[in-house]
C-alpha cells in the first residue's frame, strides 16, 4: 500500500520544513521538501496540516511486567500506551519473572513480543553474578545491550562486588546500561531513617534515603571503570546536578535522564505522595533545573522513560513498603513537548533525545530518522491543542498515572508503525504487531 503524508512540517536532523513524505511497503520511498504535494495515486493520505511531522519516539528504557508480573501491565497494554504517545520502538528490561538473564528467557521474550507487541521491540539482556560467560553467545544483531544494575535491585541482579564489575565492564561485546545507586549506602540511610520515623517512613523522606551522594559514587564507579577499559556505557536515569560533571567528555560514555526527574520536584511529594516513588528518586528542583539544563549542552545524550506500570494497592505506604515506578510513556512526548513552549528545548532537540539519539546510541538498523530507506516509524503532533489527562484515557494496565490532572498542550494525532496508521485520529489498531528491532 503506497501512502502519502502531506500539508505537516517535518522536523528531521536539526530542520523544520514543510513538506510530504511518500511510504510503500512500510518504508519512507520519498521525502519531498515544499508545500506541493507530489502526485500520484495514494491508497492512502494523511492530511498533517498543522501538525509537525517527526520520527517515532524510540524508549530505550521500559519495563513492561511479562513475563510473571501481568498484573501491573504487559506487552499488549503497555505497548498499546505507547503508541498512543507517538512511541513506535522500546528497549524492554531484564527485572521481569524469570528475569532475562539466560538466553532461554531472552527466546521467550522474542517469542511473547512477536505474537502481542503493538510496536516494535527489543529486550536488554540482564547481567549477574554468574552469567558472564554468556555475553559471548548473545545476538549482536537481536539484542541491544547488557542492563547492569549497580544498584538496589531485586533476585539476584544486583553486581556489587568490585571484581564481577570489572569482569563485565572488560568483556562485554555489547553497550552497558546501568542503574546507579549505592546499595550499602542506601541499606545504612534507611535503618537511620527507621529509626528517626518508623518502620515505613513518610515518602517525604525517599530522595534521603536513595540521596545524591548513594547515586553519585555509583555512577563515578561506573564512569570510572568505562574509561578504564573503553567499555560503551549509558547510564540511566541521571537525577542528581552532582552526576552531570561526569558526562560529555568521553564520547563513549553517554547519559539518559527520564521525564519523572524531568518533571517532579521532591516539593511534589506532599501532594502526589508514592505515585512519584520512583529509583533512583526524585530530587530537588536544583537537581530537575539542572537535568534540564544539560538536555542542551550535550551532557544528556537521550531522554527515555523507565515506564514501570505498578497496581494502585502496590503503591501504598511510604518509604519501605511502597513500590517504585510509574507509567510514563504514554505522555512523554507531549510532556517533553510542552518543555518547548516553556522554552527550554526547541522541537528539533526532542527530536534528536528522544528520535535520533537512541538510535545512534544503541546502532539501531535503519530507525530513528526521516530518510529515505528507513522504516516509517512517524509521530504526527499537533500544537496548540490543550488537553488535560483524565484516568479514562490511560492506555496502561495499572489505570493510574501522575500525569492525572495535567493539562498539556501537544497531542499526538497519529502514531505509523512501520508504514501502519497504528494510532490515527482517535483510532487504534489493534490487530496490527510491530517488527523486532536490528542493529548495526
Amino acid at each position: 500500500m503506497k501512502t502519502l503524508i502531506s500539508g505537516g512540517r517535518l522536523v528531521n536532523e536539526g530542520r523544520t520544513f514543510e513538506g510530504s513524505i511518500v511510504i510503500e511497503d512500510g518504508r519512507i520511498e520519498k521525502i519531498y521538501e515544499g508545500t506541493t504535494a507530489p502526485r500520484g495515486i495514494y491508497q492512502r493520505h494523511i492530511d498533517a496540516s498543522g501538525c509537525f511531522v517527526m520520527p517515532g519516539v524510540i524508549d530505550v528504557h521500559v519495563h513492561f511486567r511479562e513475563p510473571g508480573l501481568t498484573g501491573k501491565g504487559d506487552i499488549a497494554s503497555e505497548s498499546r500506551a505507547a503508541a498512543y504517545g507517538g512511541v513506535t520502538s522500546y528497549f524492554e528490561m531484564p527485572n521481569t519473572s524469570p528475569q532475562t538473564t539466560t538466553l532461554e528467557a531472552l527466546q521467550e521474550k522474542w517469542l511473547l513480543a512477536a505474537k502481542n507487541s503493538s510496536v516494535n521491540y527489543t529486550f536488554f539482556f540482564g547481567a549477574t553474578n554468574k552469567n558472564a560467560t554468556l555475553f559471548p553467545k548473545l545476538d549482536k544483531e537481536r539484542v541491544p545491550g547488557i542492563k547492569l544494575f549497580m544498584g538496589a535491585s531485586t533476585g539476584n541482579m544486583l553486581v556489587d562486588r568490585l571484581e564481577l564489575l570489572e569482569n563485565i565492564f572488560q568483556t562485554a561485546p555489547l553497550p552497558v546500561m546501568t542503574h546507579c545507586e549505592d546499595t550499602a549506602m542506601i541499606n545504612r540511610n534507611m535503618v537511620l531513617a527507621k529509626e528517626r520515623y518508623g518502620e515505613d517512613p513518610d515518602i517525604v523522606h525517599h530522595a534521603e534515603i536513595r540521596s545524591e551522594e548513594a547515586c553519585y559514587q555509583s555512577t563515578a564507579l561506573a564512569v570510572s571503570l568505562a574509561q578504564k577499559y573503553g567499555t560503551q556505557l549509558h547510564v540511566a536515569h541521571l537525577t542528581t546536578a552532582r552526576e552531570l560533571q561526569l558526562f560529555g567528555n568521553d564520547d563513549h560514555i553517554t547519559a539518559e535522564a527520564v521525564i519523572a526527574h524531568l518533571t517532579f520536584t521532591d516539593a511534589d511529594y506532599h501532594t502526589l505522595g508514592t505515585k512519584i516513588k520512583c529509583n533512583p528518586s526524585v530530587k530537588t528542583a536544583a537537581d530537575r533545573d539542572a537535568l534540564r539544563k544539560a538536555l542542551t549542552d550535550g551532557r544528556i545524550f537521550l531522554v527515555a522513560t523507565d515506564h514501570a506500570p505498578h497496581r494502585r494497592e502496590d503503591k501504598e505506604g511510604g518509604c519501605a513498603k511502597a513500590a517504585s515506578g510509574m507509567p510514563m510513556i504514554q505522555f512523554s512526548l507531549p510532556a517533553m513537548l510542552d518543555l518547548v513552549d516553556e522554552g527550554i528545548l526547541s522541537v528539533e532537540r526532542v527530536v534528536d533525545l528522544m528520535c535520533h539519539h537512541p538510535a545512534q546510541r544503541f546502532s539501531v538498523r535503519d530507525r530513528g530518522f526521516l530518510r529515505e530507506g528507513y522504516w516509517a516509524d512517524i509521530a504526527i503532533v499537533q500544537p496548540d491543542n490543550r488537553w488535560t489527562l483524565v484516568e479514562e484515557d490511560i492506555q496502561s494496565k495499572c489505570g493510574w498515572s501522575p500525569m492525572t490532572g495535567r493539562s498539556f498542550h501537544w497531542k499526538v494525532k497519529s502514531t505509523l508503525c512501520n508504514g501502519h496508521p497504528l494510532w490515527h485520529e482517535g483510532v487504534f489498531d489493534t490487530n496490527y504487531r510491530g517488527r523486532q528491532l536490528l542493529f548495526r
